[in-house]
């Protein structure tokens, strides 16, 4: 993060602009391209272009995570989700026969209902922002230090750190069993 600080702070410098400003407009320049990158997750035809715009959409949020001050999770979002388990996806892809057959149907007969259901839910996490309780206790993001992960992923989370461990694995033997030929 301090990388990011310190050529926040060159561009303040050099061209006179305020430091909220470029840090605001860097934040939501960062947003704006994870929203765009998460619409092409959900609306390419391509399911490989899908995979590719998955992880774009993963490597943003690890920039969100700098803003946080939580580069640890930044680097492990970068290392494990754009580099591994998008890698485990696109072999998913590549070892699956028929995935890019033009006779598959590409789109589903409850696009209404679930426009309804989405727009529904993204109502209610209006309401939640626009409400923003947490605004008021918390005046600056703290640093999220190696011992707090590690002892919130060895107690609270273990058990869904266990669970989605056991899912990947499923995928993967799932892919194995999908993608090889039958003789």
């Amino acid at each position: 993060m301090s990388g990011l600080i310190q050529l926040l702070n060159n561009l303040v410098t050099n061209y006179g602009l305020p430091q909220d400003f470029i840090v605001q407009a860097s934040f939501y320049a960062i947003a704006a391209l994870t929203i765009i990158f998460a619409l092409g997750v959900v609306s390419s035809r391509n399911i490989f272009h899908c995979a590719i715009f998955l992880a774009l959409t993963l490597f943003c949020i690890a920039g969100i995570y700098l803003f946080l001050n939580a580069e640890f999770l930044a680097v492990v979002q970068v290392l494990i989700y754009v580099g591994a388990i998008v890698t485990l996806f696109l072999f998913a892809i590549m070892l699956t026969a028929n995935i890019g057959d033009k006779s598959i149907r590409q789109t589903n007969r409850q696009v209404l209902a679930g426009g309804v259901i989405a727009a529904a839910i993204s109502i209610f996490f209006i309401f939640i922002i626009i409400g923003d309780p947490w605004k008021k206790a918390i005046a600056q993001p703290r640093p999220l230090g190696l011992q707090e992960i590690g002892r919130s992923l060895m107690s609270a989370y273990a058990l869904p750190f266990e669970v989605m461990s056991l899912i990947l694995l499923a995928a993967l033997v799932g892919a194995i069993v999908i993608g090889r030929s039958k003789k």
